[in-house]
């Protein structure tokens, strides 16, 4: 992967429009030819062929010249993380849209959290629990960047974990951390690939293939500087795993290309993937209505107040040094990963630090929400694993330190 400035020498500008769109049209038109553009497909999609990626994003200019002139059609681009090295001045929702449009495929790339026995920070835990919840938090943390720069749902997002001496403690670390990414990346209706060294990250990946204590990621980009424009693995990833479109192959590092009159450092790949969706998760939401799934004691009140309610109304009760719940229940379909989103009504006369109890299959967990702020939408607590079957599985407590009402109006549980 590119970890230093992209060195662009501009001999030749092409002017940039999009197609069918003249060049002085108002902005309001290329932004809504921007937007159709931007719908046509997930990115990567469907694509076999050449890519390339680079650190920083390259201009307009330059990315016009080697869609003319080069032979890739593919561009890796990094879009969000905490150990990217290289700012993205170019890298902005109109910059993606310009290029879906002129028929680049983009390969959106999180470059965060490291193998806890590597040398690149920031590292992830050495502990596999922490660990996947610190995938789960990555996840969110790019979904909503994707998101933002009108990458949308059904795109494949690809964690760049770099090499590191493999134990076997630091690969349950990397698998339990790619599991929490995939499973979250998943509830967010993105799919999952994984970018690494073969002989390090690909290599843990591809021996835990079939292990069902990890959640598979959905591809696979083997970094195996062989010069052969190819997805194969060679002995660090057989070709069992992941056969069908889910490959890509970093076959060269650190080379200086010309097209156009333009030269980049890239990094040379060979990409063949499919725009096949993730499957559609299961979810349930509970409001305070659902007959059957909502239970409070008499101290909780009824209220209509706000216009951020979700349904009619919602409960609400002073804080007590006591639990007195209420509980939302559901049926879930099988024991496993689902992430938790709660709606309530903001005000500042609600509670700081509304306690919301979420029944895993490690016991009950809590998570303090500030219910004075991000009322009236979803807000999510996490990824949990809760157990198959009908029972309790979230309630808000009335026991908290903090001041104001709380509130107890809808849930949503969705399998990750």
């Amino acid at each position: 992967m590119r970890r230093f400035p992209v060195v662009l020498t501009l001999l030749a500008a092409a002017a940039f429009a999009l197609p069918g769109v003249p060049a002085t049209a108002d902005p309001s038109t290329v932004a809504a030819t921007a937007a159709v553009a931007l719908a046509a497909a997930p990115q990567p999609g469907t694509f076999t062929g050449k890519g390339f990626d680079t650190c920083t994003a390259p201009s307009q200019a330059a990315m016009n010249a080697w869609r003319s002139s080069s032979p890739y059609q593919a561009v890796g681009i990094y879009i969000s993380g905490a150990s990217r090295s290289c700012s993205q001045p170019n890298l902005t929702a109109t910059w993606v849209a310009n290029q879906i449009a002129n028929g680049w495929h983009l390969i959106p790339i999180e470059l965060g959290y490291q193998a806890p026995c590597g040398t690149r920070t920031p590292k992830m835990s050495s502990d596999p629990t922490t660990a996947r919840s610190q995938g789960v938090s990555a996840a969110t943390s790019t979904a909503n960047a994707a998101t933002a720069l009108g990458i949308g749902a059904g795109s494949t997002i690809y964690n760049d974990i770099e090499g590191y001496p493999s134990t076997a403690a630091c690969k349950a670390a990397v698998l339990s951390f790619l599991s929490g990414y995939t499973e979250q990346l998943h509830a967010r209706g993105y799919l999952a690939g994984m970018y690494s060294s073969g002989s390090s990250g690909v290599k843990d990946v591809c021996s835990a293939y079939n292990d069902t204590s990890y959640t598979r990621i959905d591809q696979i980009w083997i970094a195996w500087w062989n010069g052969v424009a190819d997805t194969a693995g060679g002995s660090y990833c057989a070709d069992t795993a992941w056969p069908g479109h889910q490959r890509l192959h970093q076959y060269a590092g650190d080379v200086t290309e010309t097209w156009g009159g333009v030269t980049i450092n890239i990094d040379r790949d060979y990409v063949d993937v499919t725009s096949a969706q993730a499957p559609a998760p299961w979810s349930t939401t509970v409001d305070n209505a659902t007959a059957g799934q909502f239970t409070a004691s008499a101290n909780w009140g009824t209220s209509s107040y706000s216009g951020q309610r979700f349904g009619a109304d919602y409960r609400y009760a002073n804080p007590v040094s006591s639990s007195d719940a209420a509980w939302y229940s559901a049926d879930l379909p099988e024991t496993g990963s689902y992430e938790i989103s709660v709606w309530y009504p903001a005000d500042a006369g609600y509670n700081n630090l509304t306690p919301y109890i979420v029944v895993t299959t490690a016991g009950n967990q809590s998570v303090y929400v500030n219910q004075r702020a991000n009322g009236g939408q979803w807000v999510s607590l996490g990824t949990f694993t809760l157990a198959a079957g009908a029972g309790n599985k979230v309630g808000v407590s009335r026991w908290t330190s903090g001041t104001g009402y709380v509130i107890a109006d809808a849930v949503r549980i969705t399998r990750a």
